[in-house]
């Protein structure tokens, strides 16, 4: 019966975790994945005996951390994006990285993409943009999640707006260059997700940032060419 729990323990993990109301799609699917990853890694540790709850547990571990970045690859194709971008943002202050879901991740500080309470998109960040759009036409089945966030200065009715708009000019900035809308999806997250506190003007200007997400899901990286 002890052996038991730690499977019925990752099972509801995938229940809780793929229920989470505040999780966006892309949180939504990782989460399962890592659930789903879970339970397996459960079942599988239990069933080859010895260590009994240990091993269950062991394998649940394990089978999470790879469901967690099942959804999505890590292809030829998006390591030379990343190479590609990491080039491109040399000096301008933009991170760019792997994400543990297998996203590539450029993180634009403020200073350089938007004006104080403005989502106009300033003259230095273009050519980083212009870039990433021709990397987007390059690697075609990928997709794009930009999240526009702020500082806590002005209150939700303001900064929940204005972040989206962020995010929205930033969208509307690829597609005039070539990239499909239907490949982008935007949000916009204000003040509620802050990388550090708001408690000085330094603090404020990094959680006052504009973070883009790009994901080959495997599925789609696995269809074949259309010609």
């Amino acid at each position: 019966m002890m052996r038991n729990r730690p499977i019925a323990a990752a099972l509801a993990v995938i229940v809780t975790l793929a229920g989470c109301a505040n999780m966006n799609e892309e949180q939504r699917r990782t989460a399962t994945g890592a659930g789903i990853g879970a339970g397996i890694g459960a079942v599988i540790g239990a069933a080859t005996g010895g260590g009994g709850g240990e091993r269950a547990a062991t394998g649940a571990v394990l089978g999470g951390a790879a469901g967690a970045v099942a959804g999505n690859i890590w292809s030829k194709r998006m390591e030379q994006q990343k190479q590609a971008m990491e080039q491109a943002t040399q000096g301008t202050g933009v991170q760019v990285s792997q994400t543990p879901d297998n996203r590539l991740k450029l993180d634009i500080p403020s200073d350089i993409s938007f004006d104080t309470n403005r989502a106009d998109i300033k003259p230095n960040f273009r050519p980083v943009l212009d870039k990433f759009a021709t990397t987007l036409k390059e690697n075609p089945n990928t997709n794009v999640t930009i999240v526009g966030h702020t500082d806590s200065t002005g209150g939700d009715a303001i900064n929940d707006p204005l972040s989206l708009n962020r995010a929205a000019h930033t969208r509307d900035y690829l597609t005039a260059r070539g990239v499909a809308a239907n490949r982008i999806q935007v949000q916009g997250r204000g003040s509620h997700e802050p990388l550090v506190p708001n408690d000085s003007e330094a603090n404020r200007a990094r959680n006052r940032r504009v973070e883009i997400f790009v994901a080959e899901p495997e599925s789609t990286a696995q269809a074949p060419q259309q010609r």
